[in-house]
């Protein structure tokens, strides 16, 4: 349990605490959730920096990582589909559960072979195009409370600062799916091996 790996879960203990920052009612909640969900965000980027440089990659890191980015990223928009009632939003979070759990299939085949799968550049890039998706989010959620914000952007303001917000949501869910079809085509031999050995 190295330095890299409980940073890494810290992130997994975090993510409750921000769920329940941005679901839960209470003054500046946006802005509680935005803080934690930084913090939880920050981890990421110093774990894998420590490991890299430290020489301390492992397995226990290789497996906790994408799966705290995960969890994080994923409790976001399920909190976004309870807080907005967005059909669009549904359609984003079942696409990209749709994809995790074909790379965690995927992942679960190449682990019958002891083969660990690392997150890919790909996976890693939609994980900050997702990041950044939840944190304009949260930004403008907690922006638009304030009256001097909602009088100066107006109505139109408002709007087309919603619907920026959803193009940031569909461009991750975009980069979520290309992400998923990369780790698929890499590990295409687990299943064609399989399929020869029937």
């Amino acid at each position: 349990m190295n330095v890299p790996n409980k940073l890494t879960l810290v992130r997994c203990i975090l993510t409750p605490v921000f769920m329940a920052c941005l679901v839960i009612d209470f003054p500046f909640h946006y802005a509680v959730a935005l803080l934690v969900f930084i913090v939880a965000s920050l981890t990421d980027y110093f774990d894998g920096k420590i490991a890299r440089e430290r020489g301390l990659v492992t397995n226990l890191g290789k497996f906790l990582d994408p799966l705290a980015d995960k969890a994080l990223t994923t409790a976001a928009f399920i909190g976004f589909v309870h807080l907005f009632n967005s059909r669009f939003i549904v359609w984003a979070l079942f696409l990209i559960l749709i994809r995790e759990f074909a790379v965690t299939s995927a992942r679960l085949l190449a682990a019958k072979d002891g083969v660990v799968v690392a997150a890919s550049f790909a996976g890693k890039l939609k994980t900050v195009m997702q990041m950044v998706a939840i944190i304009y989010m949260l930004t403008f959620r907690q922006a638009v409370r304030f009256s001097f914000v909602r009088d100066f952007l107006g109505d139109a303001g408002i709007l087309w600062g919603s619907r920026l917000g959803m193009a940031l949501i569909w461009v991750s869910v975009i980069a979520t799916l290309v992400s998923g079809f990369q780790y698929i085509w890499n590990l295409r031999h687990y299943f064609q091996e399989e399929t020869a050995e029937k």
